[in-house]
């Protein structure tokens, strides 16, 4: 009989089993129908049973047997797409594509870990993508399908930002930014009774950068920050340091300390040392440390250094250097917001054209005093035209000292004369002895003619040497590489070997304004002065490329576009160069030196290239690919080529 609403089932009674009693001895064998799963196969009598349901079942004999029932066919074929569910039935058009060709990829391995057979950090369930920063859309964390099927069409976390072209190439570092902005300010002074030290020695260690120099005997020479007081106690613990490495026949060059470098240079009886907390290489801050060295040799000469130490070894160098401090301090501070001349060991020249140069050069020969050994021309702190014997050329870091005093410093100008008659010492010429050099400024003026003799116009052009507020720093104005109105200058440096050559190089410098009026070179340096650098735009049309800078090997000169539009800041142009010193320092690294260096962030992408001709240096936005990149640096070095001869002086007026 069958119960009218039950899913279970009994066979009639036998003849076997009509006894009652019998029902109640032992358990009765059932057969159970699962219409959740009708494939499931019914285990023998006895292997499954339940308690009867009363008027529900009815007993059968324990001898019979009974057939089970047959299986389902099996299937022909077996479905390789996921069965549809709620959340993709929801949604029809964002179903996934069919996976038919490689179904095993359907697997699932979520909760399983298997730990990796190799050295890598990595699994072996990670994918070639797991440590790419990518955005990916997952259903979940457990979704293999989903990671499998988007991660080739992930779009790198770098792409996704610099898509946005945000203002600045470089992410926001305002405790820097804020350091940077205070590390030219002056350090207060020490009470007489102290009251102030902490607050003192607080605006001293937060300086990203110091340079000191000390003697031998730990004698204080010079400090950037900080007085004489203040750094008493720390010229006594560098003094310290060194001695003992001497005293063991070695050599201290420099150490780390909490995140700050500190390089110690050695020369004869003085110790150099930089300390930074700037990204800079070792090598770089060696050779900022030399030109500070240079800086005390224009002044002294070496061999009147070395008797001053040899009568006395604790002798205070500080009294013959009395009046110099300036020109270290622009020096040191020049390398603290960067020196793209320092960093290249190389000079800018200002772009003219062919013709403009040979014609400048010609006169510079023709007005010539015999007594001469070189003449400069320098506008807006580029070198124009340069006269010089045949064996015999100008080292940069001599240069460089030069244009320090001149338009960093300012030292000459603030000494109100229209002419200077300097002597200075060349280290990189000679470092035994003094050349002597004859100085005026000419300023450039729109409306009038230059006059002659340092004669002043009314609104013209005057040789003066004073300093007055209405002129442009050209220290800025080089950063710039723009003119500023119409205080831009043009120093006309006449050197000679004579000390009494005065008068004879005056002569040959008014000769020299006078026909640079007459022959229209002083309207081409002029609309040179104005026009200033090039943007990236202008050099490559559409380029990706935000700044650059390429040296010419052979000339030992530089050329660069302007900071703006991309770099406005003083400390997003310091951020640029720092970026190109990291790179300058990977590819001069010893003992092997690299060729070509990619170097990639979340906001930008630079390139370093070198070949025996030329060294360049070029950033873009994180969104250029590394093609693009290449093809536009391609584009600058086939623009230099094309320039050459207006970007870079090609041997000069040589006698």
């Amino acid at each position: 009989m069958t119960g009218s609403d039950n899913a279970i089932t009994s066979c009639p009674p036998t003849a076997a089993s009509s006894s009652p009693d019998k029902d109640g001895q032992h358990q009765q064998a059932v057969e159970h129908h699962d219409f959740a799963n009708p494939t499931l196969s019914i285990i023998g009598s006895g292997s499954l049973s339940r308690k009867p349901s009363t008027g529900a079942l009815s007993s059968r004999e324990p001898g019979d047997e009974e057939t089970p029932p047959p299986l389902p066919p099996r299937p022909r074929r077996i479905s390789t797409s996921r069965p549809p569910t709620s959340h993709s039935t929801a949604n029809a058009t964002a179903a996934r594509p069919s996976l038919v060709s490689k179904a095993t990829t359907q697997i699932s391995y979520a909760g399983s870990h298997q730990p990796s057979t190799s050295n890598s950090d990595g699994d072996d369930s990670a994918s070639l993508y797991s440590f790419a920063p990518t955005v990916l859309d997952l259903a979940g964390p457990d979704d293999a399908e989903s990671m499998i099927g988007d991660v080739l069409t992930g779009v790198p976390l770098r792409r996704t930002f610099a898509d946005k072209e945000s203002a600045s190439l470089f992410g926001p570092e305002p405790d820097l930014e804020r350091a940077f902005a205070r590390e030219l300010d002056r350090v207060d002074e020490l009470s007489v009774d102290g009251a102030n030290e902490h607050h003192v020695m607080r605006q001293w260690r937060g300086k990203l950068k110091h340079f000191l120099i000390l003697s031998s005997a730990g004698k204080p020479i010079y400090s950037r920050h900080g007085s004489d007081q203040l750094i008493t106690n720390y010229i006594g613990v560098i003094q310290t340091l060194i001695s003992f490495y001497q005293s063991t026949s070695d050599t201290l060059r420099g150490f780390t300390t909490d995140h700050v470098r500190f390089v110690v240079v050695t020369k004869g009886p003085l110790y150099l040392v930089a300390i930074s907390r700037l990204p800079e290489s070792d090598s770089q801050l060696r050779s900022q440390l030399d030109a500070l060295y240079m800086q005390i040799l224009s002044t002294l000469t070496l061999p009147s250094m070395q008797r001053m130490f040899a009568a006395r070894a604790s002798y205070d160098l500080r009294r013959p250097l009395q009046g110099t401090e300036t020109l270290l301090s622009a020096l040191s501070d020049g390398f603290t917001r960067g020196s793209p001349s320092t960093l290249l060991s190389a000079l800018e020249c200002l772009r003219l054209r062919k013709s403009h140069r040979a014609t400048i050069n010609n006169t510079l020969l023709r007005v010539r005093n015999e007594n001469l050994l070189y003449g400069l021309l320098v506008a807006s702190g580029k070198l124009v035209s340069v006269v010089r014997p045949k064996k015999h050329s100008l080292h940069p870091g001599d240069l460089q000292l030069i244009f320090n005093m001149l338009f960093e410093a300012r030292g000459v100008k603030a000494g109100g004369a229209e002419e200077n008659w300097i002597p200075l010492c060349l280290p990189g010429f000679n470092n035994t002895g003094y050349l002597y050099m004859h100085v005026s400024f000419l300023r450039l003026d729109a409306q009038e003619e230059w006059p002659v003799g340092g004669e002043s116009g009314a609104d013209g052009v005057r040789a003066e040497g004073n300093g007055g507020s209405d002129n442009v720093a050209m220290a800025e104005g080089a950063d710039d590489g723009r003119n500023e109105g119409l205080g831009d200058e043009v120093a006309v440096l006449l050197i000679s070997t004579k000390k009494e050559a005065f008068f004879e190089m005056r002569d040959m410098k008014d000769d020299l304004v006078e026909q640079l009026t007459q022959n229209g070179s002083i309207d081409a340096i002029r609309s040179a002065v104005r026009r200033g650098r090039p943007t990236c735009t202008d050099v490559v049309p559409g380029t990706v490329l935000r700044h650059f800078l390429y040296k010419s090997r052979g000339n030992v000169q530089f050329v660069m576009p302007r900071f703006e539009p991309a770099f406005t800041s003083a400390w997003e142009k310091r951020r640029l160069l720092t970026l190109y010193s990291t790179l300058h320092s990977t590819l001069h690294a010893k003992p092997t030196s690299l060729k070509i260096i990619h170097q990639s962030s979340p906001t930008y992408v630079a390139l370093a290239w070198q070949t025996p001709l030329f060294e360049l240096y070029a950033v873009a936005p994180a969104v250029a690919s590394r093609q693009a990149l290449t093809a536009a640096a391609n584009r600058v070095v086939s623009w230099v080529k094309k320039e050459e001869e207006r970007v870079f002086i090609i041997g000069g007026a040589v006698f």
